[in-house]
């Protein structure tokens, strides 16, 4: 026998054909089970046997019964059935729409104080698709995406990469944060002001270096007295009172322990949807998209 013979795959219309001869004892009323000819149901059993290298039903009176090897067959041969309608019957919901999978990367802010809300709605259109976010820097959430680990990135904006299709759909106010009590400039703090501060800014981003830009002034180098990871901390910070910070809008919808300030001038930042160019737009991955674009604006 060929040494490649065992590596062809088994049909499975043949060994629907093989059991439901060997159940009903009959090709003919395996054929009208099946919808099919009864020579149709034969060449699929012949076909299976010549597979095999062995005989599979043989005829004892008028009835067509399974041989021994046949009888062996039938335990795997109902298993690999039951395993398929299982894998057609997982795979329903996804090709009916009402499932799916929708893996997202995004920044601290956006997914404390954006992505609830939009995971929320998309889950009442679609209660059946399966959310995860994974949280990290802009450039870590775009090599995730690149590998197609992740399927969409929600990240500061200006964000880059030749594979990407980047769509901006959120445009927030970068706010001035001070401990609750303390004077604002009338008009709001402009960067000379800031830069006379305790400062306790947020480490590396898109957003960070917006902010360094605003507060930069000629052969000054911004030196903020504490660095954080976690925006979240540095409100809790400032309404201790060991500073001011710079902070998105986002994080500051529920901030009654600090005071805030537009700056003088406004500084604001971009959030944008980052997608491979070649991404397979499933129903649940447009849901997740429609849902970040209600806030735009």
């Amino acid at each position: 026998m060929h040494k490649d013979f065992f590596c062809m795959p088994l049909h499975l219309d043949q060994l629907a054909a093989f059991v439901n001869v060997a159940d009903l004892g009959s090709f003919t009323a395996a054929a009208d089970k099946e919808g099919l000819t009864q020579p149709a149901i034969s060449l699929q059993v012949k076909g299976l046997e010549q597979r095999l290298g062995v005989r599979l039903i043989e005829r004892v009176g008028r009835r067509a019964q399974p041989t021994a090897a046949g009888l062996d067959l039938l335990v795997h041969a109902r298993r690999l059935l039951q395993q398929s309608g299982a894998a057609e019957e997982a795979m329903m919901p996804y090709r009916d729409g009402a499932s799916g999978r929708v893996r997202i990367g995004s920044g601290g802010t956006a997914s404390i104080h954006l992505l609830p809300r939009a995971i929320a709605v998309a889950r009442k259109s679609m209660p059946g698709l399966e959310i995860t976010v994974r949280i990290g820097d802009a450039d870590d959430i775009l090599r995730d995406l690149e590998a197609n680990s992740l399927d969409i990135a929600v990240v500061a904006l200006p964000a880059s990469g030749r594979n990407f299709e980047i769509e901006p759909f959120y445009e927030e106010e970068l706010l001035a944060v001070a401990p609750t009590g303390s004077l604002m400039p009338e008009g709001g703090p402009d960067a000379a002001f800031m830069r006379d501060r305790t400062l306790l800014l947020y480490e590396g981003g898109n957003t960070r270096r917006a902010i360094d830009a605003w507060l930069a002034a000629p052969d000054t180098r911004i030196r903020p007295a504490m660095e954080f990871g976690s925006i979240e901390a540095i409100k809790e910070l400032v309404a201790v009172g060991l500073g001011w910070s710079i902070l998105p809008g986002l994080a500051l919808k529920r901030a009654g322990l600090v005071a805030t300030s537009s700056l003088n001038p406004r500084l604001t930042r971009r959030l944008g949807l980052v997608l491979r160019r070649d991404k397979h737009l499933t129903r649940g991955l447009r849901e997740m998209m429609k849902c970040l674009r209600a806030f735009k604006g």
